[in-house]
């Protein structure tokens, strides 16, 4: 018996492995130019069980010294919720996704969040150790910060952005944070890889954090640092810009929607978006 189940172990791993290679190979014949400095990638990545749900992986890269990122949280503006789509839409934005979980209140980022002179949270989160910094206040920083907040040199450097936004940290300096756990959801992530570049990750396939750092650690995006912006059926991706006209939701959640049957982006109240014109 010992010796049947180390056999499908190894037979298991060397499935994940043919399929990783096969996602690398998909994933760099795939990027699309929707305009110059926003790029749109797909990739059929390993399902590592049989639910029945779309397994593809959906990335949008953006060159932040080409096009400039907005935070939009409708707490400083008509606090009505509107769908990505509907963001896209209002505010002319190529590509906008969640920028982070929310309160009670429809709100509030669950992690610090500030814009300008508008506060959303003024409060740090304990347990989350990413903030992603953007809107430069001084000239000669980088255009974008994902912020790694164990690292007290990094923290004091998003005083100089203008928008700051706390979430769950996913990966660090090239490394999976997540260990092994049991539940899963559809993902809406924003990382930062090696070059600067923004990335709006989702997938609607409901995969364990650990499981997903690991897809796309192997995957050629040279990412950074992540984070996650939003799980289960909240998650959201809109891409309008180049031909491209898609409005991804997620559905799974662990102990919420434990199916796939949401066929419709939810109403948020804060995005991340990046527009078409160049800056």
């Amino acid at each position: 018996m010992r010796i049947r189940s180390l056999l499908l172990a190894i037979l298991g791993l060397f499935s994940l492995s043919s399929l990783s290679n096969k996602a690398h190979a998909t994933l760099r014949v795939q990027w699309t130019t929707l305009v110059p400095g926003i790029e749109y990638a797909t990739a059929e990545v390993p399902r590592p069980n049989a639910l029945p749900i779309d397994g593809r992986l959906h990335v949008v890269r953006i060159d932040p010294t080409k096009h400039r990122l907005e935070a939009v949280m409708s707490g400083g503006d008509d606090a009505k919720l509107r769908t990505a789509a509907a963001w896209c839409r209002e505010r002319h934005l190529a590509v906008a996704i969640n920028m982070g979980m929310y309160e009670q209140d429809r709100q509030t980022n669950t992690g610090y969040a500030r814009k300008g002179g508008y506060v959303n949270n003024g409060h740090w989160g304990a347990k989350y150790k990413a903030a992603l910094g953007f809107a430069p206040t001084k000239a000669g920083v980088a255009p974008v910060l994902m912020a790694d907040l164990d690292d007290p040199a990094d923290q004091a450097r998003l005083a100089d952005y203008g928008t700051v936004v706390q979430n769950l940290r996913l990966i660090r300096a090239g490394h999976n944070m997540w260990q092994k756990q049991d539940r899963r959801w559809s993902e809406a992530a924003v990382g930062v890889d090696k070059q600067g570049r923004v990335l709006f990750i989702f997938s609607r396939y409901p995969y364990t954090m650990k499981e997903l750092n690991d897809i796309l650690l192997s995957l050629p995006l040279a990412l950074d640092g992540a984070m996650h912006v939003e799980g289960g059926p909240e998650a959201s991706l809109s891409i309008h810009a180049g031909g491209v006209n898609v409005d991804l939701n997620g559905s799974y959640e662990t102990g919420f929607v434990e199916n796939d049957g949401e066929a419709r982006q939810w109403p948020i109240p804060n995005i991340l978006g990046v527009r078409a014109e160049a800056r």
